[in-house]
């Protein structure tokens, strides 16, 4: 058994140097008055004796998380943040809900108000010590992180680091939240040994159930019209290329409404996009795969009641739902790739002439969506305020295939080109506008050599804390391309509105309550006093040469830059 150890020093110390043994990079970090023994442990190691995660300073909590998010996307690699106590931990909770629900690993942490008055080193020593202490802090992220706890000595830090990050790290992945008091980050310690590396061998996936990959089978090989759904199957690269395969190898179409992160390369012969109604009112089965919530029946309709429906996910009841109720005929418990290679296997021995027959429809449908798609871009390129579907498009052509795409809303997939999967990733489940400013962030920081993309909504680049996170990519040259699709409206709101009341007052209104944001920041201006190259671009004839002097901004001259869109809000 291999160990490292600290003759001397702090639980501080002890720590930090467990979080890197243990691969964490980087904190992000939003200090207080309760990090002092941190910063302390930051300065003694300064002499490179001692590995410690680099800390990375943010000037606000929400930024802090998205970009522990958005390093997690990009590189599959967990990451610690670090918040001041409980009104730092409140800051961050919209991030640790998108974490929860997109089942991201983050190690949470936060200081904790000193517990003594006087009595130990690190003790209160402002005022806010007395006001700011809770009976319970971790009860604010309880429901939202899979372990919370409180680090109670330096003696056990090793087992509490270790606790923390192989539940953070077990299936279905997530949030955890530790507590650090001011006193036992403060405490010394002394000849501390701890395993490098540790044993704790991390828990084996879930590999389907034999009867239920057989069952499924069976409906599949013999459907006519089978369709598969999907939000999240790109999440890892060797999902999206299983469903790839057996989508392609048995004709079956693929559609991802919604994704979260994009599975099927775009110009895949099964790709039938991100309009789930067509093919789903027609299906005889249909296979979902780690979908929350597979369709609406107000906006894209339903299966019909003979439909046989097939569920597969690590967690296909979604158990940390209060309510979900989809109707469900098989549900299969199953890491997605080991479930579609499984499946693929059954389906060799049943491969007959549906398959073909499958696949002869199927191709005059891809057509015809490839027509569709070229004649809406066609008919909208001229459009004033650009339409968002051409500005994705002009986007698009300006990507290279490995760019990493973080889109709160505006861009619209099925005018986009993305030949790889996990290189676009949506707004979260649980819709906490704003991650995907500090998770580009995040991502441009774990990926100096790709070209990394922010695009938001206005309202959702202010819920980002915009301030913040340009000054984050100032101080450490993360040269992000943030576009700003600006229309002055809180656009959800308003469709949310009209749809519950389409013929009521707010309907009928000049001006519907709540959902304006005019007269709109100039956005662009954030440049200005952060470093970036920053344009307002108004006209569609325009917009391709002020893309292409963003991408050259950031490409070339290594800075970030921001386009400020004005842009007309899809139709409802």
């Amino acid at each position: 058994m291999a160990t490292k150890k600290i003759k001397s020093g702090t639980t501080s110390d002890l720590y930090l140097r467990l979080l890197a043994d243990r691969g964490i990079d980087y904190i992000f970090a939003n200090p207080g008055t309760d990090f002092a023994p941190i910063i302390e442990s930051y300065a003694k190691a300064e002499n490179g004796e001692a590995k410690l995660p680099t800390p990375i300073s943010v000037a606000h909590e929400n930024v802090a998380i998205s970009m522990g998010l958005g390093y997690y996307l990009a590189t599959g690699r967990m990451q610690a943040v670090m918040v001041h106590v409980n009104v730092g931990t409140a800051n961050a909770i919209c991030g640790i809900i998108n974490a929860a629900k997109d089942n991201v690993p983050v190690l949470m942490t936060a200081g904790r108000t000193p517990l003594t008055e006087h009595e130990l080193p690190g003790a209160r020593s402002g005022s806010i010590h007395w006001a700011q202490e809770m009976f319970d802090q971790a009860s604010m992220v309880r429901e939202s992180v899979k372990w919370d706890y409180e680090l109670r000595n330096g003696e056990q830090t090793e087992a509490v680091v270790d606790r923390a990050m192989e539940v953070a790290d077990a299936v279905p992945k997530g949030p955890v939240y530790l507590s650090l008091p001011r006193e036992v980050l403060a405490s010394e310690i002394k000849d501390i040994e701890y395993e490098s590396p540790p044993r704790k061998a991390a828990p084996t996936p879930a590999a389907p159930d034999s009867t239920a990959i057989d069952q499924a089978a069976d409906l599949l090989a013999n459907a006519e019209r089978p369709i598969i759904l999907s939000r999240t199957a790109g999440r890892h690269t060797a999902d999206a290329e299983a469903l790839a395969n057996l989508a392609q190898d048995f004709a079956i179409p693929v559609t991802e409404f919604r994704p979260v992160y994009n599975a099927m390369p775009s110009d895949h012969e099964m790709n039938f996009g991100f309009d789930v109604k067509p093919h789903l009112e027609q299906a005889d089965v249909v296979l979902t795969l780690d979908t929350d919530v597979p369709w609406l029946p107000p906006f894209n309709g339903e299966p019909p009641k003979d439909a046989k429906i097939i569920q597969m996910a690590t967690d296909p009841l979604f158990q940390s739902y209060p309510i979900r109720g989809f109707t469900r005929d098989l549900c299969i418990t199953s890491d997605l790739n080991l479930g579609l290679s499984a499946l693929a296997d059954a389906l060799a021995d049943r491969n007959g002439a549906a398959t073909d027959t499958r696949r002869a429809r199927l191709a005059e449908l891809k057509n015809e969506q490839r027509e569709q798609a070229a004649a809406v871009l066609e008919k909208v390129k001229q459009e004033t305020p650009i339409h968002p579907g051409w500005a994705s498009h002009l986007v698009s052509e300006r990507l290279d295939d490995d760019s990493l795409i973080f889109n709160d809303y505006p861009l619209l997939l099925p005018f986009m080109n993305r030949p790889q999967p996990h290189t676009y990733f949506g707004t979260p489940n649980a819709g906490g506008l704003g991650w995907g400013v500090g998770a580009a962030l995040g991502a441009q920081l774990a990926c100096p050599d790709k070209l990394v993309v922010s695009a938001c909504g206005d309202g959702s680049y202010m819920f980002g804390n915009p301030i913040a996170a340009h000054h984050v990519a100032k101080v450490y040259d993360l040269p992000v391309l943030f576009l700003v699709f600006n229309n002055s409206l809180w656009n959800a709101v308003r469709r949310s509105a009209l749809g519950m009341y389409p013929d009521g007052h707010a309907a009928k209104s000049n001006r519907m309550p709540l959902t304006s944001l005019d007269p709109a920041p100039e956005f662009d201006k954030m440049m200005d006093v952060c470093g970036g190259y920053g344009e307002k671009v108004e006209d569609p004839n325009e917009l391709g040469d002020a893309l292409d002097r963003a991408f050259h901004a950031v490409k070339v001259e290594k800075r970030q830059a921001l386009l400020n869109i004005i842009f007309a809000s899809p139709a409802l």
